[in-house]
């Protein structure tokens, strides 16, 4: 069997042999993502960014929107 990265269990039972083999493994190092993830999106962090993120993302579209509509209605 190949050995499965992070944590988890991993239990090898061979027909053959008369013992079974477990295994458990624990990640304790977490990536960069994982590390960026846990402190931007969860907590009260999180829902700040949210917060941030949907106001940001409700200008924009106001801004695109008003420009656009400025030029398709502008009088010629």
């Amino acid at each position: 069997m190949q050995p499965q990265e992070g944590a988890g269990v991993q239990y090898s039972r061979w027909n053959n042999s008369t013992q079974d083999e477990v295994s458990v493994t624990t990640a304790t190092e977490l990536t960069a993502w994982n590390r960026l993830y846990a402190t931007l999106c969860t907590g009260r962090v999180g829902i700040a960014v949210k917060v941030l993120g949907g106001l940001l993302a409700f200008w924009i579209i106001f801004i695109i929107g008003y420009v656009t509509g400025y030029y398709i209605h502008k009088c010629k």
